[in-house]
């Protein structure tokens, strides 16, 4: 699935090979990954999906489906009310990154971030641009290839 101005999404259990206008986003691989909170959602990080709190109030992560945050720049006011909205104090060092390269912070202390784009942010912003289907999905398939780089 793809929004712009907020993030892609992908790793459907069902969505290898899935044909054309087919709905995604529902399958699973049958186990959750317990939730670790607290990076913020800049521009490129990469994030667990998971189930809606009304089913999933401990916030355990989806075992397949991710998300690359895409965003948008973010005021000073902006933050200002998402510090008051969720009881969030950013350093100032964050406070610049989402100012500077943008994110998602109403995001922020409700998914897993677990990792960072680190090269091709413009690529982020090439695949949110895609048209797409009612339901978010892209009107061609944009199969996705991650490396993953240790440090």
């Amino acid at each position: 699935r793809v929004i712009n101005g907020f993030m892609i999404q992908g790793g459907d259990a069902e969505s290898r090979n899935a044909k054309q206008g087919v709905v995604l986003g529902g399958g699973d691989i049958g186990y959750t990954i317990d939730a670790e909170i607290g990076i913020p959602h800049f521009k490129g990080m990469l994030a667990a999906a998971r189930k809606a709190d009304n089913v999933n109030p401990s916030k355990a992560s989806s075992g397949s489906q991710f998300y690359i945050v895409q965003g948008r720049r973010m005021s000073k006011e902006i933050l200002d009310l998402m510090e008051n909205q969720k009881g969030i104090k950013y350093t100032a060092a964050q406070r610049d990154k989402y100012i500077r390269l943008g994110g998602a912070p109403d995001l922020d202390q409700e998914y897993t971030v677990f990792g960072e784009v680190i090269e091709g942010l413009d690529v982020i912003d090439k695949i949110a641009a895609a048209s797409t289907d009612p339901q978010d999905r892209p009107l061609k398939n944009i199969p996705m290839k991650i490396r993953v780089a240790k440090q």
